[in-house]
């Protein structure tokens, strides 16, 4: 059995089994070959011929008992059930995973080895690596950033720009698939009031882009400058290191629309990129990067 917490539990586990056995063997002997009389039984009948009695059931179930019990005595030998005997086979399922990995290392280890250690620039130029790239992604990005990477749900960042919220760079890349991104967007409502947020909305999108009627901007200037220019950059530059994104670029992770951007700035924001260095191998990190970083430069042609 898989490892007992004690040989006690393993002792009470083979007791229980021995003792079923030994119960289910008593039970085919009693019922086939204890003595029995129908006296002083009340019979009860059916259909008018039908009565019942205390014959044994048919004998092809002796047999199929009997068999059953002999191949469990023989399993019971050979693999792991009573308690925490494994068995004279000494079988696990441990043992059968350790196997499934040394057969893998064997096979495929050197070739991981290569493409963990290989610059991005050369597996960007690896049709095979870009393939295989391609399938951990679908596996394990794709649910929230979507099947081609573009992002979804006003939610989750698109990846196929080459405006990165942690950086850009492939050691920033990296880093973000292996340890994961926590966001710390605060929420300015108490301070700033519906005013101050809307004031602060205008302002920002005012750095990206210029819409006919919006006028007044002095006082979300005056503002950014006091709450936000901390994080953001003066000119609303980001800063990669915090994860504060550019507000400048007109890319937008949760909507560019006014009411999207005051929501933003009203309630913050708080998305979670979770980490991946438990799930993924390093090889399968490179290629991810490599995936992102062919995307971005065919995003910028």
């Amino acid at each position: 059995m898989a490892n007992l917490p004690s040989d006690f539990w393993g002792g009470w586990v083979a007791v229980i089994t021995i003792v079923s056995l030994i119960g289910l063997a008593w039970l085919v002997y009693s019922v086939y070959f204890a003595k029995r009389s129908d006296a002083g039984v009340a019979h009860q009948v059916w259909d008018e011929t039908l009565r019942e009695g205390t014959a044994a059931a048919p004998l092809w179930w002796f047999w199929l008992i009997v068999a059953l019990l002999a191949f469990t005595v023989v399993y019971l030998m050979l693999y792991p059930g009573l308690g925490s005997y494994r068995g004279t086979l000494q079988w696990s399922q441990g043992g059968r995973l350790a196997e499934s990995a040394a057969r893998y290392d064997a096979e495929f280890g050197a070739e991981r080895a290569r493409i963990a250690a290989a610059d991005t620039q050369e597996l960007r130029h690896d049709a095979a690596v870009l393939r295989s790239a391609g399938s951990i992604f679908r596996n394990n990005c794709a649910a929230c950033h979507g099947e081609t990477g573009g992002g979804q749900a006003k939610a989750f960042p698109d990846l196929t720009d080459r405006e990165w919220q942690w950086g850009g760079e492939t050691a920033q890349l990296e880093q973000t698939i292996t340890a994961g991104r926590q966001a710390v967007m605060p929420g300015w409502q108490a301070a700033l009031g519906d005013a101050g947020v809307s004031a602060v909305a205008d302002y920002v999108i005012s750095l990206s882009r210029v819409e006919p009627g919006r006028i007044g901007l002095a006082e979300g200037k005056r503002l950014f400058g006091l709450y936000c220019t901390a994080c953001h950059g003066a000119d609303g530059g980001g800063t990669a290191a915090l994860g504060a994104p550019p507000l400048n670029d007109g890319s937008w992770t949760y909507g560019g629309s006014t009411p999207d951007v005051r929501k933003t700035i009203a309630i913050g924001r708080n998305g979670v990129m979770p980490p991946f260095a438990a799930r993924l191998e390093p090889a399968q990190i490179k290629m991810l990067v490599a995936l992102l970083e062919q995307q971005r430069f065919e995003a910028s042609e």
